[in-house]
């Protein structure tokens, strides 16, 4: 089934948001910041929510003082210049990985079947702790979705999106990790060829120019416009290794 095509997309930031703590709503500091910057949603908006504010809001910290490296952590902070209990924790959450350049980023496998720069764990640099990827990222934006629903009365799609490195070149984009109300594929057909692009990826790439990047205060954006099929098949169902439900 052919995706309609997209015209225009707007791309609006949350602007001034809450900052996120362990535990923290989500849903009621999104609703809130709408309603603080006069925004209505409407039907078929996409809200891509940066993977951060959710692992806060899920407890998903890792105390570093309690990580024990192992030779090979310690092997690997002496190449990359980081602190071989941030490494460690790479480590515990890959099944596999392999440096871009012999002094890094490390490029890992998540065990959840994600291919991602220090497999998506994300150092605080004012406290001891880490903070891991959501435990189930299509969990986590089903749930998102549904409550914000609720909240709102309209009919929405979610995805958890997080910035990753290119282990080809410098720099960083946003890739999508779950989602919910929105097929992951768009299908184009044109000259009697089929072809099957990763739409979330681009939405989430979209967003990237306004989701807030190194504490600007910007985690969730509105993306309007963007034709797409509703779905809850989730990130998980495109996934070459691993799947999330």
């Amino acid at each position: 089934m052919s995706t309609p095509p997209t015209r225009q997309v707007t791309v609006t930031a949350l602007e001034s948001f809450p900052t996120i703590t362990a535990g923290d709503d989500l849903t009621h500091a999104i609703t809130t910041t709408l309603n603080i910057q006069n925004l209505t949603l409407a039907d078929d908006d996409i809200l891509v929510v940066a993977s951060k504010v959710v692992s806060l809001s899920e407890h998903r910290a890792v105390d570093l003082d309690t990580v024990t490296p192992t030779a090979r952590a310690h092997e690997l902070s002496q190449a990359t210049g980081k602190p071989p209990e941030i490494i460690q924790v790479i480590l515990d959450e890959s099944v596999d990985y392999h440096l871009a350049t012999p002094t890094g980023p490390i490029i890992a496998r998540h065990r959840l079947g994600y291919e991602l720069t220090s497999a998506g764990v994300d150092r605080d640099r004012t406290t001891r702790q880490a903070w891991l990827l959501p435990t189930n990222p299509d969990a986590s934006a089903r749930a998102l979705r549904d409550t914000l629903t609720a909240a709102t009365g309209v009919r929405l799609a979610v995805i958890v999106a997080d910035s990753d490195g290119r282990p080809d070149r410098h720099g960083s984009t946003v890739i999508a990790l779950g989602a919910a109300g929105i097929h992951p594929l768009r299908t184009t057909e044109h000259a009697g060829k089929t072809h099957h692009e990763t739409l979330t990826d681009l939405a989430a790439g979209a967003a990237g120019i306004t989701l807030g990047q190194r504490g600007r205060g910007a985690p969730v954006t509105v993306l309007r416009g963007l034709h797409y099929h509703h779905s809850d098949a989730g990130i998980g169902s495109v996934l070459h290794h691993g799947q999330q439900r």
